[in-house]
């Protein structure tokens, strides 16, 4: 395995996955890596977070397919170092704030957005306990 990638993904569908790429890649400054499809379909997206290992991979909603997700159901905890910075550019482009940028009880500094198909994306600091 190489170590330099991700091994746990987030996984989406989307109403307008082009739209939604774009969003990401604007408003949350995430890389694509790859993707595929014809037209407006995207059959697969890899998006990835330049600040470490972890990345997005997602398409267009498919009913009836055998791994379908209903858009706008996602939800997913994204550690960066500089939430302050990401907040301001966040905020800039027009993202809907859910919980505003604060300090937590757990030490961390977050904040949560929705994406334009309403998934929900906190930003913050706290990067997990240890593995035991």
């Amino acid at each position: 395995m190489n170590d330099t990638n991700p091994t746990v993904w987030v996984t989406l569908q989307a109403t307008d996955a082009p739209k939604l790429i774009d969003f990401y890649v604007e408003t949350f400054g995430l890389v694509v890596a790859a993707r595929y499809g014809e037209g407006e379909t995207v059959h697969h997206a890899q998006l990835n977070w330049p600040e470490g290992r972890g990345g997005l991979m997602l398409g267009s909603h498919r009913p009836g397919s055998e791994y379908t997700r209903e858009p706008g159901t996602m939800g997913a905890y994204v550690v960066t170092t500089d939430p302050d910075a990401l907040y301001a550019r966040v905020t800039a482009r027009g993202a809907e704030v859910v919980r505003p940028l604060a300090e937590t009880d757990y030490g961390s500094r977050e904040f949560t957005v929705s994406d334009p198909e309403g998934n929900l994306w906190s930003f913050g600091t706290y990067p997990g306990e240890p593995a035991p």
